[in-house]
């Protein structure tokens, strides 16, 4: 038996220690124009979504750690897809009034940030009154952005 798991430890060993040395995608590329929010709404945005749908993002220690870094990698990844704060003037007028009913939508229904966001990043929480503030400031800015027409 034990030479048995002496066979199975030393590739084991030898993978893990092989993963250890893949790169890491870990990257925050160049902002373009950012977001335009009151300050109240700016600090919501920043600490519970910035992280995943920005260039800005903040890679804590455990992003380096093999197989948890290609979760994160991959989520950051899917986040910045879906809306990226960062490039927020790249979108059309429309663009931006839809993701600005969506974000008030998904802070609603606390589907954003991620529950395992939540679960390590405690500042992201959305508490009423931020939901409240960001429904406000999305729907305001929304309307805006459609009455302009542009």
């Amino acid at each position: 038996m034990n030479r048995n798991l002496r066979r199975i430890a030393f590739p084991a060993g030898l993978v893990l220690a092989g993963i250890q040395l893949w790169p890491a995608g870990r990257t925050n590329p160049p902002t373009t124009a950012g977001l335009d929010a009151p300050p109240e709404v700016a600090s919501v945005l920043r600490r519970a979504c910035f992280d995943c749908h920005s260039n800005e993002t903040r890679w804590p220690w455990y992003s380096s750690v093999p197989v948890l870094s290609s979760l994160i990698e991959h989520d950051v990844s899917e986040g910045r897809a879906q809306l990226n704060f960062s490039t927020w003037h790249e979108y059309t007028t429309f663009e931006r009034a839809d993701l600005l009913d969506k974000v008030c939508d998904k802070a609603t229904k606390r589907e954003m940030p991620l529950w395992q966001y939540r679960l390590l990043h405690r500042e992201s929480w959305l508490n009423a009154s931020a939901v409240a503030a960001i429904c406000e400031w999305s729907r305001h800015e929304a309307a805006r952005l459609i009455g302009a027409g542009s």
